[in-house]
């Protein structure tokens, strides 16, 4: 990744946007940041400084009058356009907050379970033994003195972890379960009516796969024709196959229930529809303002300020991004068939010693 240095004016749509939502989304992040030590790096990214250098800026978003959110990042940032490898787009996607249908307990409907993080997974920050791996980690499981991977999708749903009592709710739809593992939290519909939102907990520390890649291989779909929902009607219409194409990712996410705001993100902080973004950390730090310019499936411009704000086991690389879009069928909408050719620019603060220089993170 190289950032090169631009201005307000280069960007395209900035005039345009109403920057108060990625204000609001961006004091989130604020609140945040300031419970961290203030030298603390911000992340891989050495032009970002360290979390103090950001600090001023966050108390003065605090002091925003009204309509005033364009003028204050103008005033306290400056735009980095981002290029990856001589090249300036990158993938974009989205995500959602779905609805599932679930029970406390189990019936004859009810019976896929979301468990909480099992106690025995053994997650290692591996920065604390080498600089370059900050902000990355690895998890799995003691075998005697061992660490060795923990159990895979397949693994789970064969009943490696029954009888733990790790059982938060259960749904009646598989498939929907692992479109929520897929977004990372989501809402459960409870036949008294109320709702119990779940959020990430943890992840079974296996690499994603997406099961996209197999069915256009298998020559199930085309890869234009892969979405959530193409790949969702495949699986209800093949139910005997549909399990084994499924644990084809070994990834298996955890959950915890969530009070008040959500979801919550990587960050650690409830995320804001259509002004949360999920990036990789390699590149991006949480809590950065990101321009984002791409396009809508219906290849309307989307052109908007955004907060990085969360990560995802699919988003990988400098110029790779997902938009959350909230909740509802808008939302799932937009999400499912998000696949657009996007551009970055990186806003960094303007008391961070930068000069004209080309910033490069291999």
């Amino acid at each position: 990744m190289t950032l090169v240095p631009a201005g307000f004016a280069e960007v395209p749509g900035w005039a345009n946007d109403d920057q108060e939502g990625a204000l609001v989304a961006f004091l989130i992040s604020c609140a945040r940041l300031e419970t961290l030590p203030g030298d603390r790096a911000m992340g891989a990214l050495p032009a970002a400084g360290v979390v103090g250098d950001w600090l001023p800026a966050c108390r003065a978003a605090r002091n925003v009058p009204d309509g005033g959110a364009r003028q204050f990042f103008e005033t306290w940032f400056r735009p980095w356009a981002v290029d990856d490898r001589g090249g300036d787009q990158g993938l974009m996607t989205g995500y959602y907050e779905p609805l599932l249908q679930g029970s406390l307990v189990p019936d004859a409907t009810h019976a896929y379970p979301l468990y909480a993080k099992p106690d025995d997974i053994i997650t290692v920050d591996l920065g604390a033994f080498a600089e370059d791996l900050d902000g990355r980690s690895i998890s799995g499981q003691l075998d005697g003195g061992t660490l060795i991977p923990y159990h895979d999708r397949a693994a789970i749903d064969d009943g490696a972890l029954d009888a733990r009592d790790l059982e938060i709710v259960w749904v009646d739809d598989p498939i929907a379960a692992f479109f929520l593992h897929i977004q990372g939290s989501g809402r459960v519909q409870l036949s008294d009516g109320t709702q119990l939102r779940v959020g990430y907990a943890g992840q079974n520390g296996r690499p994603y796969f997406a099961i996209g890649r197999d069915l256009v291989a298998r020559g199930e779909l085309t890869k234009e024709e892969v979405s959530l929902q193409s790949i969702r009607d495949w699986l209800k219409a093949n139910p005997a196959e549909a399990a084994a194409v499924m644990e084809k990712n070994p990834s298996y996410i955890f959950f915890r229930v969530l009070d008040g705001a959500g979801p919550i993100g990587a960050q650690g902080v409830p995320l804001t529809p259509e002004r949360s973004l999920a990036v990789d950390r390699d590149y991006v730090p949480l809590g950065l303002p990101v321009w984002l310019e791409t396009t809508l499936p219906d290849d309307t411009p989307y052109r908007r300020l955004m907060i990085a704000q969360d990560t995802g086991g699919a988003i990988n690389g400098p110029i790779r991004g997902d938009v959350f879009f909230g909740a509802g069928q808008r939302a799932e909408d937009l999400a499912g068939h998000m696949k657009q050719d996007g551009r970055f620019w990186l806003l960094l603060p303007s008391l961070v010693p930068s000069g004209e220089f080309a910033a490069t993170i291999p």
